[in-house]
């Protein structure tokens, strides 16, 4: 298949209040050229509406029908992206026949990893049907749950990705991609065929629910918080004896999973530097796991904007943490990028994950198309 360009969405589990959307031309295995990128913001009644589905899910806790606010919430969701999608692509002077497919993520609510004797389960609100009506464009989604029936974790999705970014600029084993969501995952690469990933622990989820819980705002901004604290080193040396942290990969993590809670008793400063540090010991945890510790991570999401991340990463893990940015990457575009080249690969029939990223039990296809 010659390159064509695709356009990747997604909405994190920090519910930022933004649909990130990004441009790629890709023939799913290389990168041939980046097209524009956009933050899209959603309305504000609309993050209202995600946060209670997401309470709601974890109520629900695959047990039993799906709670009825999840069609609505879809719904919702899907005409809101479907919107944005169609906005960017004017705005970029482009027509929708220029576009050769959608890969639409949809918004996580609820993730349980494989456990002996019982598979996983994953659910994505996204309606792929619904959004390829609206656009009259191929969407390809529901990304994670071939690999889940299968045996997966269903997650991490991002590692080939990385692997083409990687290629891209002559990076081997000593480097590894790092992305700070609202969960923390790791892709290594070798420069040939062993590409390794999993979910290493939290990364901004807690910290944000925690300031949140004190009223002050929806994150630690600019790391001011914990820049400003002292780390409880007792407590945090505990908090890495969690059996997470030590098991094996491949594994995957909800965004619950590590709750602010684990702060719980700490002053506002003191908990967020704990929890930030945490968040980092888990990285240095994982980078144990790997057959070559890296001396270079390349940091993408939204937490290598929290300084305190990035100065904790450096000082207690004793690599060299850079910013996508420093390599040329567009931090902020790349998980949206991501699905982009998914999407190519899914119209391709090319596997989007493999027995050393998710636990599947080969190299796997996935994904569902609506309008090809």
């Amino acid at each position: 298949m010659s390159p064509i360009w695709t356009l990747g969405l997604m909405t994190g589990t920090v519910l930022d209040g933004n649909i990130d959307i990004a441009m790629l031309r890709t023939d799913g295995e290389a990168i041939d050229g980046f097209g524009p990128y956009r933050l899209a913001p959603y309305a504000p009644e609309l993050r209202v509406l995600l946060e209670e589905t997401l309470a709601i899910a974890r109520d629900w806790n695959f047990e039993g029908p799906e709670p009825e606010i999840f069609a609505r919430a879809e719904r919702e969701l899907t005409r809101a992206q479907a919107e944005a999608v169609a906005a960017f692509i004017a705005e970029a002077g482009f027509r929708p026949e220029d576009i050769g497919a959608v890969g639409f993520h949809g918004q996580s609510v609820l993730h349980r990893a494989p456990q002996p004797g019982r598979i996983g389960a994953t659910r994505q609100l996204g309606d792929g049907a619904l959004m390829h009506e609206i656009l009259g464009i191929p969407v390809v989604y529901d990304f994670r749950s071939a690999d889940i029936a299968a045996g997966g974790q269903g997650a991490p999705l991002a590692p080939v990705y990385h692997r083409a970014l990687l290629s891209g600029i002559g990076a081997r084993g000593d480097t590894a991609v790092l992305n700070l969501g609202g969960v923390a995952n790791l892709t290594w690469w070798d420069g040939a065929d062993s590409i390794i990933a999993f979910d290493t622990g939290p990364a901004n989820a807690p910290i944000n629910d925690f300031v949140k819980a004190h009223g002050h705002g929806d994150m630690d901004r600019d790391g001011a918080l914990a820049l400003r604290g002292q780390v409880d080193e007792a407590r945090l040396v505990e908090l890495l004896k969690h059996p997470y942290l030590s098991a094996p990969a491949p594994k995957s993590l909800d965004r619950f999973d590590f709750s602010y809670r684990m702060a719980d008793g700490l002053d506002l400063e003191t908990g967020a530097a704990t929890l930030t540090a945490f968040t980092v010991g888990a990285v240095g945890k994982a980078l144990d796991l790997l057959p070559q510790r890296p001396d270079r991570l390349i940091v993408c999401g939204g937490g290598r904007h929290n300084p305190a991340i990035m100065q904790m990463l450096n000082q207690r893990l004793g690599v060299n943490s850079v910013p996508a940015e420093a390599v040329g990457w567009r931090g902020d575009a790349v998980e949206a990028e991501c699905f982009a080249f998914l999407a190519a690969r899914v119209l391709r029939g090319l596997p989007i994950s493999f027995p050393t990223t998710t636990g599947a039990p080969h190299a796997m296809t996935g994904g569902r198309i609506a309008g090809a």
